[in-house]
């Protein structure tokens, strides 16, 4: 009886202690779970932006030119260029015209992949100097691929030789033109001629028209050949038209300036409209020697195959039966381009000789 009673006991014994850890003992904690390393999401690197291909509408071809004639009708001139190409090789355009000749060459360099510049000859050879800028094409002007630098004085004047010239005030187009100035410096200093006091007029026209409102004795500008009917200017030819033909000058229908048989394209040309009796008040004194035609020029590093295609449009838009071009570039109150040819940078070497003889840096073509 005793043994179970004690069995009894030691049994409530055992399941009050089972009940007494289910509902009061602390429970024993499970293991911390194992950390798993997460790899670092990597990032992509930035997607470059491509840069708009040259000659899209987002990267327009710079087209300069040079401030030779009225700025207006030269940007408007050059939009009609710049929309002829555009039409010719899908190539989009952007027409300016900087304030020098300086500024021109210096834009060319700043921007050395997509530039034009219709730049003369010494701006291309200071341009390929100092940055490598390359020749494209070369003007012509009814068969001549050279001009002058025309000495123009009052036709009353009592001038009649350089050498007189000495004391006499003058007027220049600015210090970076190449036959406005470059060209006769050269020639008065080879002459030991002093000349008198000088004014920096801002264009070939308003040097001429500096000469004929008498605020200067003599003007310097460029000069190109009369058109003669039937007959044709020659080398050692009198530059002016002749004596008997002068009374006949008049302006035509067509805006051209006609003395008899010979119709002027030197600069009095382009002044006709301020002043239609230009050459009753101003003739040429002389010439000097020939000065290569201005160019087409690209900047250094100008894509190979865009300017392949520009200059086989350019050749097919400068031709006489071209309206635009006869609006632009073959204008004579433009540039007078009546066709052009390929060019090469030794065609310059005469003009790299004046370019060291006189130490004419980009400084010195004025800003």
């Amino acid at each position: 009886m005793k043994s179970r009673f004690s069995f009894l006991v030691l049994s409530v014994f055992v399941v009050g202690s089972l009940v007494l850890s289910a509902c009061g003992a602390p429970a024993t904690e499970p293991p911390a779970p194992t950390a798993t390393a997460v790899p670092p999401t990597e990032v992509p690197p930035p997607t470059a932006t491509a840069e708009p291909a040259i000659g899209s509408p987002e990267h327009p071809i710079k087209v300069l030119f040079v401030p030779s004639v009225d700025v207006d009708f030269m940007i408007s001139s050059g939009e009609l260029i710049s929309t002829a190409l555009n039409e010719a090789t899908g190539l989009n355009f952007e027409v300016s015209v900087p304030t020098s000749y300086a500024a021109t060459i210096e834009e060319m360099c700043a921007s050395p992949t997509d530039t034009i510049g219709f730049i003369p000859a010494l701006g291309y050879v200071i341009a390929n100097q100092l940055c490598g800028v390359e020749p494209g094409l070369a003007s012509a002007r009814r068969g001549w691929n050279v001009y002058w630098t025309g000495f123009y004085v009052a036709r009353d004047s009592k001038y009649q030789t350089l050498e007189d010239l000495a004391g006499a005030k003058w007027a220049y187009p600015e210090a970076g033109s190449t036959s406005g100035y470059l060209y006769p410096a050269s020639i008065f200093g080879d002459l030991g001629v002093k000349v008198g006091e000088t004014i920096e007029a801002g264009g070939h026209p308003q040097s001429i028209l500096a000469v004929y409102n008498g605020q200067a004795d003599f003007a310097t500008a460029y000069y190109s050949p009369p058109l003669i009917n039937n007959g044709k200017w020659a080398l050692g030819d009198a530059p002016d038209v002749p004596e008997d033909a002068v009374d006949s000058c008049a302006v035509n229908a067509d805006g051209e300036l006609w003395c008899g048989d010979y119709r002027v394209l030197d600069a009095r040309a382009a002044v006709v409209k301020d002043a239609p009796d230009i050459i009753k008040k101003v003739r040429i004194l002389t010439l000097s020697k020939e000065i290569p035609n201005d160019t087409m020029s690209f900047s250094p590093d100008f894509p190979e195959d865009l300017r392949a295609k520009i200059i086989e449009a350019m050749t097919a838009f400068v031709s006489l039966d071209n309206e635009a071009c006869a609006q632009s570039l073959c204008n004579e109150n433009f540039y007078s381009w009546t066709g052009v040819g390929p060019i090469a940078d030794e065609n310059f070497d005469g003009v790299r000789i004046l370019v060291a003889q006189q130490g004419i840096t980009l400084d010195k073509l004025g800003k």
